[in-house]
């Protein structure tokens, strides 16, 4: 979730997850982040709740290991840290508008939408830098937004008890809100290296700022929610975040880019099937839509032909 210069955000972990098959490495850590919506559901939070605290329980280990970067690199040129705060902003956006996707549409479906953020990522860099779009792109683009609208049931039959229409509202919020964050990434993190997969990227303080706002008055936050939705969220904020990180950070410097893209692209399957493990039961309409949108993201993302 790229060498120079260094974030909170993007420090190496090599120091904490040195050894191990890379393969494994990634599948354990997409499936760590697989599970993050399927955990905060079970918490039985609130979106605000959710957000704010997996956000504050993950800084007392991220802080410690930020200062050890700090230490050991120095600090960042001042244009670099107010990315790093707008993108920490960015990042809370989209924690409290996608655990308040996965309260309206599910688990599964929600960290499907999530994805969204494919088409979003190249639009800022078209609007921002003058990338071109890729041809791929435009003749895929219209197909990854139907396949939303299905996923989500806002065309189709939707999930009973869920609300297609606020979830796919969340989700776009979220999914817009995430591709901003990568793109702040990007820029703050001199442009090389994968992207970030969808949840892992530790949240700097400014992440947690805003979720504590955003939330607080949006559904406010309970500071005492009680068990078990306090070992939920500590599982979520340690497992599903740091590990998760710590794991797929080591592991895709040492893989082929189309190897981890095809392993992260794994994240919303492993999300829509552990959805399924805790009762969610998503239409036809809605797995075909899903199907659709991660067949999309797979071929946005295999690498262009090389001309002979």
């Amino acid at each position: 979730m790229p060498a120079h210069p260094r974030t909170a955000d993007s420090q190496r972990p090599s120091a904490v997850v040195r050894a191990g098959n890379p393969l494994v490495l990634a599948l354990a850590g997409s499936a760590c982040i697989s599970a993050s919506a399927v955990m905060m559901k079970l918490s039985g939070t609130n979106a605000g709740t959710a957000a704010f605290l997996r956000c504050a329980l993950a800084l007392f280990l991220l802080v410690p290991l930020a200062w050890r970067e700090v230490r050991r690199v120095g600090a960042r040129p001042l244009r670099y840290q107010a990315m790093d705060i707008g993108a920490g902003v960015l990042l809370g956006i989209d924690m409290v508008f996608w655990a308040a996707s996965v309260l309206t549409v599910g688990a599964a479906v929600s960290t499907v939408l999530l994805n969204i953020q494919v088409v979003v990522f190249p639009l800022l860099a078209r609007l921002v830098s003058g990338t071109p779009l890729t041809r791929r792109f435009v003749l895929l683009a219209p197909l990854m937004l139907a396949g939303v609208a299905l996923a989500s049931g806002a065309i189709g039959n939707p999930q009973p008890g869920s609300d297609p229409v606020a979830g796919v509202t969340f989700g776009a919020v979220a999914g817009v809100a995430y591709a901003g964050y990568l793109f702040l990434m990007r820029l703050g993190g001199g442009g090389g290296g994968p992207p970030p997969p969808p949840g892992a990227p530790p949240p700097p303080p400014a992440a947690a700022a805003t979720a504590a706002l955003l939330g607080g008055l949006w559904t406010g936050i309970d500071l005492n929610p009680g068990w078990p939705a306090w070992g939920w969220l500590i599982t979520l904020a340690l497992v599903g975040q740091v590990l998760a990180w710590l794991l797929i950070t080591a592991a895709l410097p040492k893989l082929a880019p189309n190897v981890g893209a095809a392993l992260l692209l794994l994240q919303p399957v492993m999300a829509f099937a552990f959805g399924i493990a805790i009762g969610e039961r998503p239409t036809m309409t809605q797995a075909a839509g899903c199907a659709l949108v991660i067949a999309t993201v797979w071929y946005t993302s295999r690498p262009a032909p090389v001309a002979p």
